[in-house]
Parts: C-alpha cells; sequence; structure tokens
C-alpha cells in the first residue's frame, strides 16, 4: 500500500471535519466567511495534515499544539475528552481564535489528535467583537480561558461552560460555534478511526513517511535558491507611528532561519504578534515561494526556523495586548519575509499586497438584545513578474470570503451603501498591482463602531520601478452632518451615519516609464 493514499485520506479528513464546522456553525463570520481551520495532529502533536483554510491559524498549530500539550502534562485527555483554551500564548494567535484539541482513540490506544480553530465573533471585553484598538493588555481585549476541559468523556463541562457564555455578550452564538466545533472534531475523530481499521498500523507509518517526504521536498526545493542572508525593512504604522519590521532571512543547508532582530519593542497597543503569529507568517512567506506543491506539514515546519527576540512587536510578554497582531502585523512579518525573498529570488515574488485585514467591529443593543459584527475587507494583490496584481481579494495572511450583503443585512441593523472596486488604488508598472475595495454601509441603530487596520502613512511596495499602491481610508459621514476620518479607533454612531471603508490596493511590478506619485 502506497503511503500517499493513506496521506491524501488523511488531508481528507481535514476538509471533512472543516466542512462540518462551517455548515453546522451559527456565526455568519464562520459559516459564510469561514474564518476557521482544521488539522489531523499525531500523537506527539506534529501537524500530519492540514486543510486549506487560514493561513495564520494553520501556522500557528504548530506552535500551538506543543504549547497546549506541554500545559497538559500530567493531566492527560483520555476517550471522549475535549479541552477548550483561547489563551493567544498557549494558543497561538487572539483571543477570538477558540482552540479546541480533541483526542482520537483506536483500540484503546491513542493515536492522533483533531485540532481545529474557529474566531468567535465576541470573546467578552468592552467593545463589540473584542477587538480593542486601545487596548493594552489582553484583559482589555476579552476573557482569557486557560485550558480546560469542556468535554470529560464525552459529557459536557456545564460548569465550565456557564462560565465563558457568561462572559461572551452573544453566549447562543458562541455555544452554537462550540458545538459547532465539537462535531467537526467527531467528524474527524471518526474518519481517523475508520482509517485505522481499514489499514491498521500502516496509517502511522504513512504519515511518518509524508512528514519525512514533506522535509526532503521543502530541502530540495531551498537547496535551489541562492545561499546567504537577506535583509529587509517594512514599517507598522499605528495611529501615527511608524514601528520597524526587521528581519534577516538566512538560506543554507538546513533550511531558512529568519531573525527579527531590530524589530520594534513591544507597545501598549493590541498590535503585538505572540510567537505562533510570527511564525506563521514567516512559514506562509515561504510556503508561497516555493516552486513545488510541497505539503504543509511537520516536514515543512521543521525546516523553517524563527528567532523573535523576547519583549518585541514579534514576540511579546505577556499580558500584552495581542489582538491586532494576528490581524496587522502578521500581515507586515510576511510583508518584510517577502521582500527579503524578492532579494534572494529576483523575478519569482510579487510586489507587495494590501498589508492589512481592514478589520471592522460594530455592535450594540438593538430590539433588547446585544448584537455583535465582524468582518475583514480585502484589497488588491502586488503586480507580479508575468501578470498584474488581482483585484478586491483577501491578500497573504487571511484566506477568508466576505460576508454577503443580504447575510449581514437580514442579520444586523446595517444597510450597506456601497461595494465595489477601488477602481485607480493599485500601483502602476508594468504589471499594475491589484485594486482594493470600496464598501460602505448605514447604521440602522446607534452603535459602536472600531477599526483595526494598517497601510494608512504607509503604502503597500512596488517592485523592480513599479510604483506604490493607494494607502487605506476609512470615513465617517454623520447623519446630522459632517465628515470624521478615523484610522485605527473606536467612534460610537448614531442611526443614519454612513462608514465609508476604502481598502489598499497592491503595488505595481516593474518600470513601464511611469511617474510614481
Amino acid at each position: 500500500m502506497r503511503w500517499e493514499i493513506i496521506y491524501k485520506a488523511t488531508e481528507y479528513i481535514a476538509e471533512e471535519a472543516g466542512i462540518a464546522l462551517r455548515n453546522s456553525a451559527f456565526s455568519p463570520n464562520i459559516r459564510e466567511r469561514m474564518d476557521h481551520s482544521v488539522a489531523v495532529v499525531d500523537a506527539e502533536g506534529r501537524i500530519v495534515a492540514q486543510a486549506e483554510h487560514i493561513p495564520v491559524h494553520l501556522g500557528s498549530f504548530h506552535i500551538g499544539i506543543i504549547n497546549l500539550l506541554k500545559a497538559l502534562e500530567g493531566e492527560g485527555l483520555e476517550e471522549g475528552d475535549a479541552v477548550l483554551t483561547n489563551d493567544p500564548y498557549i494558543a497561538g494567535t487572539h483571543l477570538n481564535d477558540v482552540l479546541v484539541l480533541y483526542p482520537v482513540y483506536w483500540r484503546e490506544r491513542l493515536v492522533a489528535y483533531i485540532a481545529s480553530k474557529a474566531h468567535y465573533v465576541d470573546v467578552g471585553g468592552p467593545l463589540p467583537a473584542s477587538l480593542n484598538p486601545r487596548a493594552k493588555t489582553i484583559y482589555e481585549e476579552g476573557v482569557v480561558i486557560p485550558p480546560v476541559k469542556i468535554l470529560k468523556r464525552g459529557q459536557l463541562n456545564r460548569e465550565a461552560l456557564s462560565f465563558i457564555l457568561e462572559n461572551f455578550k452573544t453566549p447562543e452564538v458562541a455555544k452554537g460555534d462550540l458545538e459547532a466545533q465539537l462535531a467537526a472534531s467527531r467528524v474527524g475523530a471518526a474518519r481517523v478511526r475508520e482509517l485505522f481499521e481499514r489499514y491498521g498500523e500502516k496509517v502511522l507509518d504513512a504519515w511518518r513517511e509524508a512528514v519525512e517526504y514533506g522535509r526532503r521536498l521543502t530541502l530540495g526545493e531551498i537547496s535551489k535558491w541562492p545561499r546567504g542572508r537577506f535583509d529587509a525593512v517594512d514599517y507598522l504604522d499605528w495611529r501615527g507611528e511608524l514601528l520597524p519590521m526587521r528581519v534577516t532571512l538566512e538560506v543554507g543547508d538546513g533550511g531558512v532561519r529568519t531573525d527579527f532582530t531590530g524589530t520594534a519593542r513591544q507597545v501598549d497597543a493590541p498590535i503585538n504578534a505572540v510567537f505562533g503569529v510570527t511564525y506563521s507568517a514567516v512559514s506562509f512567506a515561504v510556503r508561497a515561494a516555493l516552486a513545488a506543491d510541497v505539503p504543509t506539514n511537520h516536514g515543512f515546519y521543521s525546516v523553517i526556523k524563527v528567532e523573535a527576540p523576547l519583549g518585541t512587536i514579534v514576540n511579546p510578554v505577556k499580558p500584552a495586548a495581542v489582538g491586532a497582531g494576528n490581524l496587522e502585523t502578521s500581515q507586515r512579518v510576511a510583508d518584510a519575509v517577502f521582500m527579503a525573498l524578492s532579494k534572494a529570488l529576483p523575478g519569482r515574488i510579487p510586489a507587495a499586497g494590501s498589508g492589512t485585514m481592514m478589520n471592522v467591529m460594530i455592535g450594540g443593543v438593538w430590539r433588547g438584545r446585544y448584537w455583535s459584527y465582524y468582518e475583514t475587507i480585502g484589497g488588491g494583490t502586488g503586480g507580479r513578474p508575468n501578470s498584474p496584481g488581482v483585484s478586491g481579494v483577501h491578500v497573504n495572511m487571511t484566506n477568508t470570503l466576505n460576508t454577503p450583503i443580504e447575510i449581514a443585512e437580514r442579520t444586523y441593523p446595517i444597510k450597506f451603501t456601497a461595494y465595489r472596486i477601488r477602481e485607480g488604488s493599485g500601483g502602476s508598472g508594468r504589471y499594475r498591482g491589484g485594486d482594493g475595495i470600496v464598501r460602505a454601509f448605514k447604521t440602522l441603530a446607534p452603535a459602536t463602531l472600531s477599526i483595526i487596520a494598517s497601510r494608512f502613512d504607509t503604502r503597500p511596495w512596488g517592485l523592480e520601478g513599479g510604483c506604490p499602491g493607494k494607502p487605506a481610508r476609512v470615513v465617517v459621514k454623520r447623519r446630522r452632518g459632517g465628515e470624521v476620518a478615523i484610522r485605527s479607533d473606536t467612534v460610537e454612531l448614531d442611526e443614519g451615519d454612513e462608514v465609508i471603508i476604502e481598502t489598499p490596493g497592491g503595488g505595481g511590478y516593474g518600470s513601464a516609464g511611469q511617474l510614481c506619485d
């Protein structure tokens, strides 16, 4: 029996579990935007297979699962148990991403885990959607849930669940999303057991071979890259401040090593990125630069090393706030690594994409109930060495869909007034950058709005003489007259106020004799 058959079956198990999670979720953020990820993990905590979900989730599994298993030392997981946490310093992203780890037993032996992450729209804290632009610690972002057995031998831990839901502002939605994660875990576990029933111990052999194949193939591809050290610096703009993101990328016989020495120190703001996020962004950029279709399992991750000095915005000390680090800092890490890769691999790397997830959080009390809405808005990708960038898509560390206008308007007190391509926002060049998006809506009830985004003061860079894309812009038009431009901040909206969001276009690639503005 060839190992590839078993490995491909394992990949499809992760995909099927992800579909089960999406189809049974309550929140549009998961059901429509697909802001979730699933992986199959072996008994040692190594990633065996992942579904093609969210890049910032997937790379963080490599860090988060090991962290969680260490936190559980001395307290094993029995059959029917499931452990839950959202602690960013364990799980590896931010508070909204709830990690569930579900053990898989076959013939009374632990053989695997099903790991899932799902972005819950609200996990407590003072603001709708639990992403606070003014937070200085994680305690101002939401409720920190340490590793807790949410299932004990198949029974729901109602005491723990009650504590969690009492601190979430939309408990019915959160409970439904948790049930969806547990359902996905059961689906994945059932399929893994079926695989073992069919192939027995050969499954473990196939998984080991798949991991080794991933390592060999990755090293084989990297061996074609020039050896050396390649430096780059980009800047994360945050409320008028420019924070340097410095990286040295070293290509050697053992793989790729990145060093973020010289990057800005951690700040009293939510843009600190826990190490799992930084690792995710680096591994994403390296994976995107590989010519071959490399399996993204432990073998691939094992050849990527990341040095991130403790106490910086790419590896903060708890309890630094980290909500936006997962969203915006991850994007700038990827941009900086791509810039370094463009020096190592000239003619292979595109110009910078939009560089922001453009996070919109809004909510309040409507018809006697609290509501909370979250979405990210796409932009343009950078111009490529042989073709223009793509317009109006999610770029780099996010892989979500949009929230359909019909779903949002049916569920929340908002009415959309515009949704179109922001024409001309991509940078000019031999190959233009993709254009960003214009998305606008009016509130039908008083609400609190927060924006978390970047690329307001910096622009997505061009390559090889290409021009940068246009920066982001957000404006609130007051129903009673006047308008105000906002960046990453929180404002109160009255009924009828209009929010107009313009996302950046990607940078251009190559010179066509144009003048850049």
